[in-house]
């Protein structure tokens, strides 16, 4: 087992970087060799967690670091493998500090129980990045708790995606923004697929997809009815909404023998690897939350255009889902700020309300619209009803392309495009 570690880890010193592009998430700033805490970089895959874990070999230096990816097919999932890498670890390191960078760790068995005894011992700072929310701090294994700080990476926001377009925002004009921002809201933000010709953007996007369902959902949790799940994930990307009982019914519809729990299990793989959320209603009672239907989003808005033949082209859809997106890094930032939609029984609704501490800071309608004249009058009137009984008077609306500040009775809305409030963020 040594030997064979051994070659992998001078495998890896050999080996040519690709370029290394900067991304907003500076993990270099946690680290402090004072701080006896492990990093978790977590998201789904091809995020760019590795290249991030890399980047830190550029800046300290390959003789400081170690980076090591236990998802090599020749690494055997057993315990064994990381009792034999802490002996390699300790003659490696001799005198000095040295910064482990581990990915997908969460792989190997008591790999936490581990982790601690390696934070615990002298000179040693980890990094450990996975798809898995096993390493997010929610779900940390009892014996990290306190002992980790987590850190979410998702795909490119648009700064970062003109960022490696090479394009300087000040150099740009409204109308080429525009263009870049049809592109984005096509074709996402995986790093890989941003920089790829549009040919080929696709084969990697049904790459993913399927990598993302053989090793995140059916070699991880080795469900029964594998092709049911399939069609939950059809079936949650042509949805807005959706309830446990309504998808159950639906499948059952199919012909599938299948219960409640069972579909809500699968949905727990899905939600675990970061393919997909699930946006509650605001309501103060609890129940209420948990019984109405949840909104569907998705990790990446490629994931939509690519396999749904209901929103596929839907370009408010679309916005909506990157507007989700920023607004899920502002909770994950700030745990005391959440996300719920909100709807009355006379089916009025305003797609995200913003709730911090105790009180509703904003309402938020999303639009796919480039003048006043074209915006839906049930959108402003559920904004105000939902204002009132809310009590929140900060109103927007983004739109496509339309800025303004504009009264409704008593209540002024703000209208800004969704380029605009996405730089702004």
């Amino acid at each position: 087992m040594k030997q064979l570690l051994e070659e992998i880890i001078k495998e890896w010193k050999e080996q040519t970087f690709p370029k290394i592009y900067p991304r907003e998430l500076k993990i270099e700033e946690f680290y402090s060799p004072k701080i006896k805490k492990a990093i978790t970089l977590v998201g789904f895959r091809r995020t760019g967690k590795t290249y991030l874990l890399l980047h830190l070999i550029e800046k300290f230096g390959s003789k400081n670091c170690l980076y090591f990816n236990f998802e090599d097919e020749r690494i055997p999932e057993k315990p064994e493998v990381l009792t034999s890498l802490a002996e390699l670890i300790k003659e490696l390191k001799k005198e000095k500090e040295l910064i482990l960078l581990l990915d997908e760790l969460q792989n190997i068995p008591h790999w936490s129980k581990w982790t601690r005894r390696m934070i615990e011992s002298q000179n040693y700072f980890i990094f450990i990045s996975g798809s898995s929310s096993k390493l997010s701090s929610g779900e940390i294994p009892t014996e990290l708790r306190g002992r980790t700080i987590t850190l979410h990476l998702f795909p490119l926001s648009f700064r970062e995606f003109l960022n490696f377009k090479n394009q300087k925002i000040e150099d740009l004009s409204k109308t080429k923004i525009l263009s870049f921002l049809k592109e984005y809201l096509k074709f996402g933000g995986f790093p890989e697929i941003v920089l790829a010709e549009e040919g080929k953007k696709y084969f990697f996007i049904d790459d993913y997809f399927k990598t993302f369902l053989t090793r995140d959902i059916f070699e991880k949790h080795n469900p029964r009815q594998r092709q049911a799940i399939k069609d939950i994930i059809r079936l949650l990307l042509n949805s807005t909404y959706f309830t446990i009982t309504k998808l159950t019914n639906t499948l059952k519809s199919l012909g599938y023998r299948i219960g409640k729990g069972t579909v809500s299990n699968y949905l727990n793989y899905l939600q675990d690897s970061f393919f997909v959320y699930f946006l509650e209603i605001y309501s103060p009672k609890i129940k209420e939350r948990i019984k109405c239907p949840k909104k569907v989003y998705f990790v990446d808005n490629f994931f939509i255009s690519r396999f749904s033949s209901q929103f596929g082209d839907n370009k408010g859809r679309l916005m909506e889902n990157i507007v989700f997106q920023e607004l899920l890094k502002k909770s994950l930032e700030n745990p005391l700020l959440e996300i719920y939609y909100w709807k009355d029984y006379q089916q009025r609704e305003v797609d995200f309300v913003i709730k911090e501490k105790f009180k509703i800071t904003q309402l938020i309608q999303v639009s796919f619209i480039n003048s006043f004249s074209e915006i839906k009058e049930r959108e402003i009137v559920s904004l105000i009803k939902a204002s009132k009984i809310l009590d929140c008077n900060n109103l927007l609306v983004i739109t496509w392309d339309y800025e303004a500040k504009e009264k409704f009775k008593d209540k002024t809305i703000k209208f800004i495009p969704l380029w605009k409030w996405l730089l702004e963020n």
